[in-house]
């Protein structure tokens, strides 16, 4: 029996549910007014065609490029005297090893 009144009973829960999500209320349709103007509104009365911006795209200062120039050329120096310290601590090891061989492009390896 109290299977019977659940099922009576949710019948009409489930219509009330549904029933509230109607929108026949007057404060949707409400709406306050803007004081904003479209944009496509706004741009009807223009003539004018836009022009490109020459100077919009420029990245490089004619100022600064002799020291970009300076900087590269410092980094580059840098490179070289790291490699240099490579290959004279690849020497060293190579002089200091006891089984150190000779190879063909004079280079010493172990075994």
């Amino acid at each position: 029996m109290k299977f019977r009144h659940s099922l009576a009973l949710a019948l009409p829960l489930a219509l009330a549910l549904a029933a509230c999500g109607r929108s026949d209320n007057a404060s949707e349709e409400a709406q306050p007014d803007t004081v904003e103007i479209p944009a496509n509104e706004a741009l009807q009365t223009t003539t004018e065609t836009p022009v490109a911006d020459p100077s919009a795209n420029a990245t490089e200062n004619p100022d600064t490029a002799g020291e970009d120039v300076a900087e590269q050329q410092k980094a580059q120096e840098a490179g070289d005297n790291a490699a240099q310290t490579a290959a004279m601590a690849a020497d060293a090891m190579a002089a200091s090893s006891p089984t150190a061989k000779p190879t063909a492009d004079g280079q010493k390896t172990t075994d």
